[in-house]
């Protein structure tokens, strides 16, 4: 059974920092790519940002380039995102996702990835 499970989301301030997990297991993680992505209640999904299986290429949404840093783990079957420079519109639940597809196009879009976390809250203040 394959669980893709998220921490280290909370409360910060604006201009603040925090660090995402994806721990998985079930899965043969180093062959994946796994993706980030953030909702809002009654908003549409949004991409947050991916990472090819070797970690080799990552991708961003356009708000999260330069703020957000996406790196992987292979021995350690997990996943992270870094968000520093934190604002108040990052506020959502950020979920991990993970496909076997590695094209770009395809990376930017939640119908492609096959696996999903439960999410993480994230909420910054202002």
């Amino acid at each position: 059974q394959v669980q893709l499970v998220e921490s280290g989301g909370g409360l910060v301030q604006a201009g603040g920092s925090l660090r995402l997990s994806c721990a998985a297991s079930g899965l043969s993680f180093s062959t994946y790519s796994m993706g980030w992505f953030r909702q809002v209640p009654g908003k549409e999904r949004e991409f947050v940002g991916a990472i090819t299986w070797g970690g080799s290429t990552t991708y961003y949404g356009d708000s999260m380039k330069g703020r957000f840093t996406i790196s992987r783990d292979n021995a350690k079957n997990t996943v992270y995102l870094q968000m520093n420079s934190l604002k108040p519109e990052d506020t959502a639940i950020y979920y991990c996702a993970a496909t076997s597809i590695s094209f770009y196009r395809s990376l930017l879009s939640g119908k492609n990835y096959k696996y999903w976390g439960q999410g993480t809250q994230v909420t910054v203040s202002s």
